[in-house]
């Protein structure tokens, strides 16, 4: 029997020289699919990455007080260079991952990973790392870019899952974390998405309205949408909220097969909350179709507590729908 190179069971970690993190891995039935995996797995890159950069272990991370603190998502930014998306992703694939972290102080931090396949013969370990630029102003076709905004909280009262509060762990470094530019900065974009509650401006003239509002209700399953800490698992959004599009999409009267097929070129989502695990989501739903271009359209998920409509997320896609007929069923 052929032996397998280990590489390709084991991924190969390197740091560049300006401090990125670089992976060569093997995609594997748990990091893709129609689901939540490819984020949850970007999720735990961010954490290692992070762990790895400022020297605290995120996975076990306590505040000054001795309490849990955990890395939580506020903002997440998932956006394809043209070629390459999260569908496109499959068992087998191998690509290369870089990420950097840039800092925000002693409570937040912003992870920007690039992902790429690489062809055959060529996995070698580039010592370039990962240029901000690229990622805001230059993206690569053929590459898929992360942004991770995360902040440090703790609980605010044992057993509730609500008020979560800012906690740094007592040994996060940061000073030495190289700093974007503020045109770069994350909060203008999603401090407008929690005012307007949509990262799209409703007002653009080259977009038509499509969906004006409709609403899905959602139980939280504690089955799958808990972590391993009791918080609603920062994937599970991503999931439910495309459970909801799910819906929103067969009003419509299309196909599953097409829903499948769509293309996401950006995918946007503020975190502002989180439940308990016996809460109940409202979740509501928006769309706009490009004027001159009906095969691209914008999603747009806004998710709150049914009970006490506190709101939890804002979601927003941009997505092309393939074929060469977008209106076709």
């Amino acid at each position: 029997m052929p032996r397998i190179e280990d590489s390709l069971l084991r991924p190969e970690v390197w740091r560049a020289a300006d401090g990125s993190v670089g992976r060569l891995i093997t995609v594997k039935p748990g990091m893709c699919g129609h689901n939540s995996l490819f984020v949850g797995q970007v999720g735990d890159w961010t954490w290692e990455t992070v762990s790895e950069v400022c020297g605290t272990d995120a996975f076990n991370a306590v505040n000054d007080q001795g309490l849990p603190t955990y890395l939580s998502f506020y903002y997440f930014r998932v956006r394809s260079g043209g070629q390459l998306h999260p569908g496109a992703l499959t068992f087998g694939d191998r690509i290369e991952t870089t990420s950097r972290v840039f800092g925000y102080g002693s409570e937040s931090v912003l992870t920007l990973h690039r992902i790429r396949r690489v062809p055959p013969g060529s996995e070698t370990k580039p010592e370039q790392g990962l240029d901000p630029e690229e990622f805001f102003a230059a993206r690569q076709p053929d590459c898929l870019y992360v942004q991770n905004f995360n902040r440090w909280v703790t609980r605010s009262h044992a057993g509730s899952n609500e008020g979560l509060i800012t906690s740094a762990p007592a040994d996060f470094r940061h000073a030495h974390l190289p700093r974007l530019p503020a045109t770069h900065s994350p909060r203008a974009a999603y401090g407008s998405a929690r005012a307007r509650q949509t990262f799209h401006d409703p007002q653009d003239p080259d977009w038509e309205e499509l969906v004006a509002g409709e609403e899905v209700e959602y139980p939280i399953d504690i089955t799958r949408d808990i972590n391993g800490v009791g918080l609603l698992y920062f994937a599970s959004y991503f999931s439910i909220i495309d459970g909801a599009l799910l819906k929103m999409w067969r009003n419509q009267g299309r196909s599953d097969r097409r829903f499948l097929d769509r293309t996401v070129l950006d995918h946007q989502l503020c975190y502002l909350g989180n439940a308990d695990a016996d809460s109940v989501l409202r979740i509501r739903l928006r769309s706009w179709r490009r004027r001159d271009d009906p095969a691209e359209e914008r999603w747009n998920a806004v998710v709150e507590d049914a009970a006490s409509g506190r709101c939890l997320a804002v979601c927003t896609l941009h997505v092309r729908l393939e074929g060469s007929n977008a209106a076709a069923q």
